[in-house]
């Protein structure tokens, strides 16, 4: 007799294809849920945690109706008309244009579709490499908690997704190579060079799709090599063979297409320079070794246990794809708090199918997997995009009820006291703390300028030392101030720096909140 479940329905009826097509799948479901919490609860405010996002709208709003790519800096009164590199200009005229069409939401709907695509691909491929349902649920839940740290309307975001996508096509290469699947395993793989030059003007982390290239890489050569030369063997060596020689040739159109951007080769000596700097990995907070008393960290601490115990119990010999890309996750997600939400999703990935199932739940979860699997469509995903679409760009305004008000929170931002600045009519540089720039920058520009901001990579380690020298009142503080004829402050309130400037003549207290102080120069 049926039991009534999806599973059981003749796959060529027409209930069991309309019941295929329209219920949501897991990883639909994933997408969904993401999708509306990030654009309709206070994780929207949370996004826009990070100045950052200012320049970056500011950059894409000059981009558009100029059709020119910024190679000067505009904003910083002492980095004026000086060389700047502005690597993630496709994604800054992105949020530019969809800021000057939705304001904020729209800038927060982009960049949740990003983290919600990602997470939903991630849970996918999970579940094709073979994890069993439940299991994937835990590990994706970990992976999402574990990436909050950066959850941020960053370019970063891009990168996620990217690394899922370039992990789940040379993986499914592998697989079918493996298989000896000679023709098979390279169709996907050409598309690669193809997206490489999309992602190297999104963000600076197309470096991590070299990497990956080159891991596969060493895999393939490493079974190549391996595999003995008898006739049974003969068809997986050539399949090998041919995915070495496929890789090979991808990796190097991947490396090449990274030139096409509108700095050539100074993005690469840019990049470089910037991440070989002991002074600028030392002192941003991002790039140092995450904390673990913190939650996120501590999620992606219980992912790496996780890791460990699948690979001990596990019952079939680690690839050597698997192996690298373990170290490398585990390496970089320790290295700098700001890799754990890669490192998080590319561990999943590899743990999900070491994991043994469940003897309670082995039955029902090989039954419940087999059914998510067979659901094809992804009609609640494209309702939703256009749903989430829709509200935020109607004001964020539903049958008559607010849902999405993304705005910068002013707990973190210096929101009234920008308010303030304006209504003074003070035209002069503004100068705020680094991790404030880029929000007085989307307020204020282009009538005022900020003298410093969150581009450290501009302003480079001479002017940062000076500034952290200032911002500690640390001996020859007023040296900043002086050098750079730096008239106004606006500065935390409880900022070493503030006291100092409360204290010293020739300075005086305009504005004060219970977060920031600003002053002017009498």
């Amino acid at each position: 007799m049926p039991d009534g479940s999806i599973s059981s329905l003749p796959r060529n009826s027409s209930a069991s294809i309309w019941v295929r097509w329209a219920l949501p799948s897991a990883s639909d479901m994933i997408f969904v849920v993401l999708l509306g919490s990030l654009c309709f609860t206070g994780l929207a405010t949370k996004m826009l945690g990070d100045a950052g996002i200012g320049w970056h709208i500011r950059t894409g709003q000059q981009i558009l109706p100029t059709h020119h790519i910024p190679r000067v800096d505009p904003y910083s009164s002492i980095m004026s008309g000086k060389p700047w590199i502005a690597w993630e200009w496709l994604y800054d005229a992105i949020v530019g244009a969809l800021d000057s069409a939705g304001g904020l939401n729209g800038v927060v709907w982009f960049n949740a579709l990003l983290i919600a695509a990602t997470f939903a691909v991630t849970f996918q491929s999970m579940i094709m490499r073979g994890t069993k349902l439940f299991a994937a649920l835990v590990l994706i839940l970990l992976a999402i908690s574990a990436s909050m740290i950066h959850v941020l309307a960053r370019p970063h975001v891009a990168t996620w997704l990217f690394a899922v996508i370039w992990f789940r096509i040379l993986d499914g290469s592998e697989q079918e190579s493996v298989a000896g699947k000679i023709a098979a395993g390279s169709r996907w793989l050409w598309l690669l060079p193809a997206m490489m030059v999309i992602w190297a003007n999104l963000h600076g982390g197309f470096l991590l799709g070299l990497v990956l290239c080159a891991i596969f890489w060493c895999s393939a050569l490493w079974c190549w090599q391996a595999t003995a030369r008898t006739f049974d063997d003969t068809l997986l060596r050539l399949a090998c063979g041919k995915r070495l020689r496929d890789l090979s040739g991808v990796t190097l159109l991947c490396a090449a297409a990274t030139f096409v951007n509108p700095y050539g080769w100074a993005l690469h000596r840019h990049i470089f320079s910037y991440l070989r700097n002991p002074f600028l990995m030392d002192h941003i907070e991002e790039f140092q070794s995450p904390n673990f008393h913190q939650l996120a960290p501590r999620c992606f601490l219980v992912l790496l246990l996780v890791t460990f115990a699948a690979v001990a119990i596990r019952k079939r010999a680690l690839k050597t794809s698997e192996l690298l890309l373990l170290l490398f996750a585990i390496y970089a997600g320790l290295f700098a708090s700001r890799n754990i939400p890669v490192a998080s999703i590319l561990l999943t990935l590899v743990v999900g199918p070491l994991l043994p199932p469940l003897r309670a739940l082995s039955k029902f979860s090989k039954k419940m997997t087999a059914v998510d699997s067979s659901l094809r469509g992804h009609i609640w995903v494209v309702v939703a995009v256009i749903l989430v679409l829709f509200v935020d760009f109607n004001g964020g305004r539903f049958a008559g009820k607010v849902l999405a008000n993304a705005h910068f929170d002013p707990t973190r931002m210096p929101v009234a006291a920008v308010d303030h600045l304006q209504t003074m009519g003070i035209s002069d540089p503004a100068l705020t703390p680094d991790s404030w720039g880029g929000y007085v920058i989307y307020r204020l520009y282009p009538r005022n300028k900020i003298v410093l901001d969150d581009r450290h990579d501009l302003y480079g380690e001479q002017i940062l030392a000076l500034y952290l020298k200032m911002y500690r009142a640390q001996p020859g503080w007023n040296d900043f101030l002086r050098d750079h004829n730096v008239t106004c402050v606006l500065m935390p309130r409880n900022a070493a720096i503030s006291a100092m400037l409360s204290q010293t003549p020739g300075w005086k207290a305009v504005y004060s909140d219970d977060l920031a102080i600003m002053f002017v120069r009498k």
